[in-house]
């Protein structure tokens, strides 16, 4: 027999996550680990300490010629990493 509130198993998942807060969380560790497939190779190499929080990036660079090209592409990071998301998961960029 078979019960009539039956849902995909995705979907219920998705649920949940959403409840419990934890889908935001794993769209910034997946914007993080996908660093070096949208930013490249160059950049990746030069790049540490990446990481998220209050929708603010923060990158720590070993080069300042990046950290000025950076500065300038700054709203065109942004707008990548938050197109890769499917939603506004970052704002702001700190780059040190």
């Amino acid at each position: 027999m078979r019960k009539s509130n039956t849902q995909k198993i995705g979907t219920v998942l998705k649920e949940y996550l959403e409840h419990m807060m934890i889908d935001r969380k794993l769209m910034e560790v997946g914007i993080v680990r996908s660093w070096e497939e949208l930013m490249g190779k160059a950049v990746a190499s030069r790049t540490r300490n990446i990481y998220i929080k209050d929708k603010t990036l923060f990158v720590q660079l070993s080069s300042s010629v990046l950290r000025s090209e950076l500065m300038m592409m700054r709203q065109a990071i942004i707008d990548k990493l938050n197109e890769k998301a499917g939603e506004k998961i970052v704002e702001k960029i700190v780059l040190r």
